[in-house]
């Protein structure tokens, strides 16, 4: 995967999930989301990719604690390369994702119209049994927040993936 990659155009939904930089949070959930689509069988029916809002991180691997608790779950994230997110990927985007309410901020302002605007959520929107909206930052913590991190991603993207999958079966069908 290269780190400059464009959403697939040809894939019927498309998903763009944004951290800070690209190297903890956002790479869980690419690896999480494509791994429950792919089970579901919509590989290359769904594209996801993630991306942060700052660009120190360009072009570098997610964070090693993020790989592991990756492969501790059974998740490949050692392909991952970080990108910063381009405001024009929204015309090829049909939901931009964020993990806390500072990314929301940022790519709202970016988004150019009220329709580029309403396809940021954040990602614990989707889960109904969460009590907080933010995803914490695992960057300056231990291998124990970021297995939590991972766990919380892994729920709320199920969950979002539940709501979207019949859209997506209706499209396919």
């Amino acid at each position: 995967m290269s780190f400059d990659r464009l959403p697939d155009e040809s894939a019927l939904f498309r998903i763009c999930f944004v951290c800070t930089g690209n190297i903890c949070r956002s790479p869980m959930a690419e690896s999480i989301f494509r791994d429950i689509a792919t089970r579901a069988g919509y590989d290359g029916v769904i594209s996801v990719m993630s991306a942060g809002t700052g660009d120190w991180h360009v072009g570098e691997r997610s964070d090693e604690r993020t790989i592991s608790a990756l492969s501790q779950h059974g998740f490949d994230g050692t392909s991952h390369r970080a990108r910063q997110f381009e405001p024009d990927w929204f015309d090829r985007l049909d939901l931009v994702v964020a993990f806390d309410r500072s990314h929301e901020r940022i790519l709202k302002a970016w988004a150019s119209n009220p329709a580029d605007r309403s396809k940021v959520h954040l990602l614990l929107s989707f889960d109904p049994e969460q009590q907080q909206l933010d995803v914490p930052d695992p960057y300056y913590s231990d291998a124990a927040l970021f297995d939590s991190v991972l766990r919380m991603i892994h729920q709320a993207s199920a969950a979002l993936f539940r709501q979207i999958e019949p859209a997506v079966r209706r499209g396919v069908s």
